[in-house]
């Protein structure tokens, strides 16, 4: 079929949409027709074992972009289980959202339960839609991925690469960087102007803050939930620096954004 669509003159980006819990990768990574990998990570909430092949597949060779085409979506039964595990939240989608685009994808995809097959009263709902699709456009979780985008095209975004170094591994690694619903990750500027942590809970970690460009580094809270940045201040640079979220001990989702002092860059999402 992709062979026809070239002959045909086509100039589209061909890729695949997998099954759930796989990208195509697995099976088409070094067909020439294949523009860039698309992943269903589905809808799970794990890190592990799901979000986490977002990176492998950044970092297959040849080099080509990937895209989540289906993480989890919002108000959808977890897994397909909601007797066992309920319906996913908005933290839900903002935990995909920043575990894929800051493991490398190229960008990333929402999705409504309730939307998808335009569930109104009067037509039979498939696995349980909490509500019509008129209500679900206003849900929380599609409004906070604009402030993904706005963070990311704040900084300088194709000298944007992965760092999972960034992050100091804890005595307990299943604490940082942690695992499952509670993994952080981290992103950075390739020359090493900024940097981006994704913290999923109010949990003291250290960042190798060596890897920043510059003297002293200028320090924020982004708030993913509602996209505003509060200033930390500005500190010397130093092989490691400890932080902690302004909420400890919750599990509220904050992004530590890390700058070059001397780069100047406008407050994260501006």
């Amino acid at each position: 079929m992709a062979k026809g669509i070239r002959e045909g003159g086509a100039k589209q980006l061909i890729s695949y949409h997998p099954g759930g819990a796989s990208g195509s990768a697995q099976w088409l990574h070094d067909e020439p027709w294949l523009d860039f990998n698309m992943r269903q990570n589905g809808h799970a909430i794990n890190y592990t074992g799901r979000y986490s092949k977002t990176l492998d597949d950044y970092n297959r060779t040849p080099v080509k972009p990937v895209l989540d085409a289906e993480p989890v979506y919002e108000d959808h039964p977890i897994d397909f289980n909601p007797d066992q595990f309920g319906h996913s939240t908005s933290a839900d989608v903002r935990r995909a959202l920043y575990w894929n685009i800051f493991n490398g994808a190229c960008g990333h995809t929402y999705g409504h339960h309730s939307v998808w097959q335009m569930y109104d009263k009067g037509r039979a709902p498939i696995n349980r839609p909490l509500m019509t699709w008129k209500e679900a456009i206003n849900q929380p979780g599609a409004k906070q991925m604009v402030y993904g985008k706005k963070l990311l095209e704040s900084r300088p975004y194709l000298t944007r690469i992965p760092d999972p170094d960034l992050l100091v591994k804890a005595e307990v690694e299943s604490s940082v960087p942690g695992a499952g619903q509670y993994r952080f990750v981290a992103t950075r500027d390739k020359g090493g102007t900024y940097a981006m942590i994704y913290v999923l809970t109010g949990r003291k970690f250290s960042i190798r803050t060596s890897l920043i460009s510059g003297a002293r580094i200028k320090a924020w809270w982004y708030n993913p939930r509602d996209g505003k940045a509060t200033e930390i201040g500005t500190i010397d640079k130093q092989d490691q620096t400890e932080f902690i979220s302004p909420e400890p001990g919750e599990n509220l989702d904050w992004i530590l954004v890390l700058d070059d002092e001397d780069k100047h860059y406008s407050p994260p999402g501006e």
